[in-house]
Formats: structure tokens, C-alpha cells, sequence
């Protein structure tokens, strides 16, 4: 599906992770899957659960202000569909917040989840037929060039 093609955007799910690479250093690559998302782009799926851990982990991790945090938070759900997904799941056990990620992808129909997780929802490859991929293969998908 080209997105640039006048026809549906792709419906995707972004992992806490690529918000978290997104908002730690915005002149990395990731940050363009951000900025892509803001400019409609893409059809942005986002649940509480998702917007909670990436709170947590900017606060936990980062140090962030509550009040940076805040503003970053009220962004994503600005940017994308806020969805409560009425589904849970357990296919990965080693790391449960990463089965939020596949509830939302679900539940809002998604096209893709992209994620920098090699070691969890990458290793599915794909979850009910939703593509699981890398954030520099969205960016292809999406005709995004990235410098190297």
C-alpha cells in the first residue's frame, strides 16, 4: 500500500520504544517515523497502556520532567486514535508490556507495528497477519530517505 497513492494510510502501531528513541534524540533516524506520524502520514494507533509505559520509562529511565512528560503524552494522543483495547494477550511472556502493543495492533486493525525490539516482537515476525518491522524498513515503506 503506497501511502502517497490518494488511497487508505496505513493503520500503524509504534512500540514505547520508538517513541522513547524518538523523544530522547531527536536527530536520529528514529525521530522521522515520529515526524511522519505528525504530518498524517500514517494512521497513528495508540492505546492508555502504550502512552502509560511511555511515561514510565521516560521518567524512570530518563529523568524527564512531569511536566515534559506531559506535554509529550497529550502529543501522542493528540497525533494518533486513542484505542481501549478490549482484548488481552500473553505471547510474550518474557516482556508483558510488549503484549499491549499486539492488543492495540489488534484492535484497531492495524497494518504494521514497528519496533526496535529485536529480542520480543520482532522475533514474531508478524502477529494475526500484522507485519512486525524495524523502524528504518517503515521509513522505506513509507519513501522516507534517511541520511546514513
Amino acid at each position: 500500500m503506497n501511502p502517497e497513492s490518494g488511497g487508505a494510510r496505513l493503520r500503524v502501531v509504534l512500540d514505547s520504544n520508538v517513541y522513547i528513541s524518538a523523544f530522547i534524540d531527536p536527530k536520529g533516524k528514529v525521530f522521522a517515523v515520529w515526524q511522519e506520524a505528525i504530518r498524517g502520514r500514517y494512521h497513528l494507533l495508540v492505546s492508555p497502556a502504550i502512552i502509560r509505559e511511555v511515561g514510565r520509562v521516560l521518567r524512570e529511565r530518563f529523568g524527564w520532567e512531569p511536566a515534559a512528560i506531559t506535554r509529550q503524552l497529550k502529543l501522542i494522543a493528540r497525533v494518533g486514535e486513542l484505542l481501549s483495547p478490549r482484548l488481552t494477550v500473553s505471547v510474550i511472556t518474557a516482556d508483558p508490556p510488549d503484549n499491549r502493543i499486539l492488543e492495540c495492533a489488534v484492535e484497531g486493525r492495524a497494518d504494521l507495528i514497528v519496533t526496535g525490539n529485536r529480542r520480543h516482537l520482532l522475533r514474531l515476525k508478524t502477529y494475526q497477519g500484522i507485519p512486525i518491522v524495524r523502524p528504518m524498513d517503515f521509513l522505506r515503506t513509507m519513501g522516507v530517505k534517511t541520511t546514513p
